[in-house]
C-alpha cells in the first residue's frame, strides 16, 4: 500500500560514506511511531531521543510524520524537500562549562497530510509495526467539541481524528488486544493522557463505534500521563543563522536549537522502557507511578522562579532571564528566595530539590537562550496565583511567618501593574523604576480592576482592595496575617527607588 511521500535520498551536511550509510540504514527501519506535529519542541526533544536510542542500537524503528493542522502540511513539504533531515544544535551550560554539539537527525521515513490524504493516513493504523503515537498539538489542540463525523472525510480535531484512526486499527486487527499502542500526548496540561483518553471515549460514543471498540480502548491502549521539560528555542536569529551556515557549509531552514537539560517523566511501569528504550541509554527519562513530585518541583521551582523574578527584573530594567542572573544583587536574591523560601515550603526530598534548583539556575545562565521577561510576564496574575501563592501560604503555615522575599516579589507585581485605564483595544502601559514604558499583557478584566484599585488615594486602601479582590485571586488574601502591612512596606521601598 502507498504510505505518503517517502523522503528522498539525503544530501545536506553529509560528508562521509559511513555517515550516509548509517542514515540510509535508519530509513530502512519499519515505521513504529506516528508523530503528530513537527514543531521545534518534538524535533528537539522526542525525535532527538529516538535518534540517540537508534544510534546506540536499542531502538529499531522510524517515524511517520503528520501535521496537527492543515497549515502544517506546507512545513512538512519543505522538510521533505531537504530529505527529511534537520540539524539540531544542543548548546548551553553543563556542570559550569559551555558546551555545543551538532547532530543531523534522520528519523523520519514518511510524511502524510491527513487533510488531503485521509485514506493514506488511516492506512498507517493497519501497520503491524506501529507501536507509539506521540503528539504536541499545543493545549488548544487537546480539546473536545461536538462533531458530525462523515466517513471518508478528514477531521481537524486531534482527539476526534485519533478516535477514527484507532477504530481503523480495531477493525483491521479484529479487536486483537496485542495491537494496542502507547499513546503519549506531550501537551502541557495536567493528566494529559487521561484527558486525551476521555475525549477519545466521548468521540467513540458520539460516532457510534460500539461497545466492543470502547472495551478495546480501555483494555488495550495505553494513554500515558507525562511531563516534558526542555527549552527548545528553534531557529537561531538571522545573524546567528548566517554564522552557522558558514561554519557548517550548508543551508538548513529547519535548524533547531535546544539546551542540554532535558527531563521526561512518564506515568507507567519501568518495563515500558523495553518498548521505548530511553532511560536505559542514559537519558533523563523516568517511568514513575506518580507524576505529582515532578510536576510540583517544576511548577514551584522552575516556573516559580520565572514568575518571581519577572516583576522585579522588569521594574529594574532587565530584559531577559539571563540579565537577571548576570546582575549580582538580583541573582543572589533569586537564588536565596528559591533555596530559603520555596524549597523549605515543599514536602519533597530536600536534597533532590536543591539539586534541581542548581540545575535550574545553570539553565537560566545559558548564554545561548534569550528568554524575554516580557514574554514570561504574559498573564502574570494567573501565574502568580497558581505558581507562587501555594508556596507563600505553605511557608507561612509551616514557619508562622511570611516569606519576606516572596512578599517582595508580590509587591513588585502590584507596583508593575500600577496602570492607567486604557481605551478599548489599546494596550495598558506600565513604568519601570527608571521611567521606561512597558506594555502589560494580561486578562483584560484583571487589568481593568487593578487600574480601578490604583485610583484610590491611600496606598493602604489600594493594597487592601487589590489583595481582597476574589475575582483575581479566587480568595481574600487579606486573611493572611500581616500580608497587607508587608506589601505596603515593600511598595514604599520600591517607590523610593524611582528616578
Amino acid at each position: 500500500m502507498s504510505l505518503g511521500k517517502y523522503m528522498q535520498p539525503l544530501r545536506i551536511g553529509i560528508n562521509s560514506q559511513d555517515e550516509r550509510r548509517k542514515i540510509e540504514n535508519i530509513r530502512q527501519l519499519p515505521i513504529k511511531i506516528l508523530q503528530i506535529g513537527a514543531g521545534n519542541f518534538l524535533r528537539g526533544f522526542f525525535d532527538w531521543m529516538i535518534y540517540e536510542s537508534i544510534t546506540q542500537g536499542k531502538y529499531h524503528g522510524s517515524i511517520a510524520l503528520t501535521p496537527p493542522t492543515p497549515n502544517g502540511a506546507v512545513k512538512l513539504q519543505q522538510l521533505a524537500e531537504q530529505d527529511g533531515l534537520y540539524t539540531l544544535i544542543t548548546r548551553g551550560v553543563q556542570h559550569g562549562e559551555v558546551t555545543e554539539h551538532r547532530s543531523i537527525i534522520p528519523v523520519f521515513k514518511t510524511f502524510i497530510d491527513p487533510y488531503t490524504e485521509w485514506e493514506q493516513f488511516l492506512q498507517l493504523a493497519e501497520l503491524e509495526s506501529l507501536d507509539i503515537i506521540i503528539s504536541n498539538t499545543t493545549e488548544a489542540g487537546l480539546t473536545y467539541e461536538p462533531i458530525d463525523y462523515i466517513a471518508g472525510e478528514p477531521l481537524r480535531n486531534y482527539p476526534a481524528r485519533l478516535t477514527v484512526f484507532l477504530y481503523r486499527r480495531f477493525q483491521h486487527f479484529a479487536g486483537d488486544s496485542s495491537h494496542g499502542l502507547l499513546i503519549l500526548p506531550c501537551e502541557l496540561i495536567e493528566n494529559n493522557g487521561d484527558v486525551l483518553k476521555q475525549y477519545v471515549l466521548r468521540y467513540a460514543d458520539d460516532f457510534g463505534f460500539g461497545v466492543d471498540f470502547v472495551q478495546w480502548i480501555e483494555q488495550s491502549q495505553r494513554f500515558l500521563n507525562n511531563l516534558v521539560d526542555r527549552i527548545v528555542p528553534g531557529l537561531p536569529p538571522e545573524e546567528e543563522y548566517a554564522r552557522l551556515v558558514e561554519q557548517y557549509g550548508y543551508e538548513d531552514s529547519f535548524i533547531n536549537t535546544a539546551e542540554p537539560y532535558h527531563l521526561w517523566a512518564i506515568q507507567g511501569e519501568p518495563e515500558l522502557d523495553k518498548r521505548l528504550p530511553l532511560a536505559q541509554i542514559g537519558l533523563n527519562v523516568h517511568w514513575v507511578k506518580d507524576l505529582q513530585p515532578f510536576q510540583e518541583r517544576k511548577v514551584r521551582i522552575l516556573n516559580g522562579a520565572h514568575t518571581l523574578m519577572t516583576p522585579v527584573g522588569l521594574l529594574y530594567g532587565k530584559t531577559t532571564v539571563r540579565d537577571v542572573m548576570d546582575d549580582p544583587h538580583l541573582s543572589q536574591w533569586m537564588i536565596s528566595t528559591i533555596t530559603e523560601e520555596v524549597i523549605p515550603s515543599l514536602t519533597l526530598d530536600e536534597k533532590e530539590l536543591q539539586s534541581y534548583a542548581t540545575e535550574t539556575f545553570e539553565r537560566f545562565r545559558n548564554p545561548y537562550l534569550e528568554h524575554r521577561l516580557q514574554d514570561i510576564a504574559l498573564n502574570s496574575l494567573s501565574k502568580f496565583k497558581t505558581r507562587i501563592l501555594p508556596t507563600l501560604k505553605a511557608y507561612t503555615e509551616k514557619y508562622n511567618q511570611l516569606p519576606a522575599e516572596i512578599v517582595y516579589s508580590l509587591a513588585a507585581l502590584i507596583v508593575l501593574y500600577r496602570l492607567q485605564p486604557a481605551e478599548e483595544g489599546q494596550p495598558h502601559q506600565a513604568q519601570t523604576l527608571s521611567g521606561a514604558t512597558l506594555t502589560i499583557k494580561d486578562n483584560r478584566e484583571y487589568i481593568q480592576r487593578l487600574a480601578e484599585h490604583w485610583q484610590q488615594p491611600q496606598l493602604s486602601d489600594i493594597v487592601t482592595s487589590i489583595l481582597s479582590d476574589q475575582q483575581i485571586w479566587e480568595e481574600d488574601l487579606t486573611q493572611i496575617q500581616g500580608l497587607e502591612a508587608a506589601i505596603v512596606s515593600n511598595i514604599h521601598i520600591l517607590e523610593e527607588q524611582r528616578q
